[in-house]
This record gives C-alpha cells, sequence and structure tokens, in this order.
C-alpha cells in the first residue's frame, strides 16, 4: 500500500517555518500541502513577491514550486472532505492522552496536522483527529520548533 501523507498547516505565523516544511514535504515524498488560518502561502508568480514570500523560498530552496499545495478557506470543510475520504486525521501535539510518536501505528492515507507555534492545535481540532501524537521531550522545554517537529514525524511515520 503507498505511503499517502498530507499535511495540513494551520496559523502558522513563521514564513521560514512554511518553507522549512516545504522542503522537508519534498524530501519525504508528502502528497500535498494544505495551508490554512493566516499560514501565509509561497509566491505564484515571478513579479510583486512580497516579504513572507520571498521568506518561504528562501528556506524551501525551490520545494515551494515541487509540492502540490493549496489554500483553504474552511478548515471544517477540509477536515470533512478527509473524513469522507477516509484519510485519518492526526494531530501532532502535546496532549492528554497524545501516543508517543515511537510507538504510534500509521494508517494511510493520512493528514498531519501542524498547529500554531504557540498556542499549538486547537481543541476543536484534537475533537476531530482519529489519532494524537506527540514527540517525547526529555528537557525543560515542553515542544520543539513546528518545522523541526514536522521533521521529525514526517520521517518516522514514513519509516
Amino acid at each position: 500500500m503507498k505511503k499517502e501523507l498530507f499535511l495540513i498547516l494551520h496559523d502558522i505565523r513563521s514564513a521560514y517555518n512554511v518553507g522549512a516544511i516545504f522542503r522537508t514535504a519534498d524530501g519525504a515524498g508528502v502528497k500535498k500541502i494544505f495551508l490554512s488560518g493566516y499560514t501565509c502561502t509561497p509566491s505564484q508568480s515571478k513579479l510583486n513577491v512580497n516579504k513572507a514570500e520571498k521568506m518561504i523560498a528562501k528556506t524551501a530552496l525551490g520545494a515551494e514550486k515541487s509540492v502540490a499545495w493549496e489554500k483553504v478557506d474552511s478548515l471544517g470543510d477540509l477536515v470533512g472532505d478527509f473524513k469522507k475520504d477516509d484519510v485519518r486525521i492526526v494531530s501532532l501535539e502535546e496532549a492528554k492522552g497524545a501516543i508517543d510518536l515511537k510507538k504510534f501505528e500509521a494508517e494511510f492515507p493520512m493528514a498531519l496536522f501542524l498547529g500554531n507555534e504557540i498556542r499549538g492545535v486547537s481543541e476543536e481540532v484534537l475533537r476531530q483527529s482519529d489519532s494524537i501524537i506527540s514527540i517525547p521531550m526529555r528537557g525543560k522545554k515542553e515542544s520543539l520548533n513546528v518545522s523541526v517537529a514536522a521533521g521529525i514525524a514526517i520521517y518516522e511515520i514514513l519509516k
């Protein structure tokens, strides 16, 4: 069975994080990235490129052109469409009841949900998720940078 993995990036505030996730997604063979909320999008033209688009391009190194992506207006509709198509929704979040990433048994097709760098994944999305996974933290900090966490999770899920 083909390991189809989609990413949902919701309210990611840093364009550098978005670009880094695109680059990792390209390397891992992610099927498509969905950008929602105020997550910035890559440039669709070579003219009039804004600062955020330049930041994405700087860290993505061209991956924003090779990975399929879509800006979505309704997160609820996207999640609903995935559910109708039997795509598992898996949120990456430090939350009560989260499964250790190393113990998680991936089922495909899957959409990995990545939330805001500060607030994480909303309670509403966590309730709609088929699974919640977390990366064990051993130090004093409770989380990793979202692009670093995405890279770890993507490669662990696809191994």
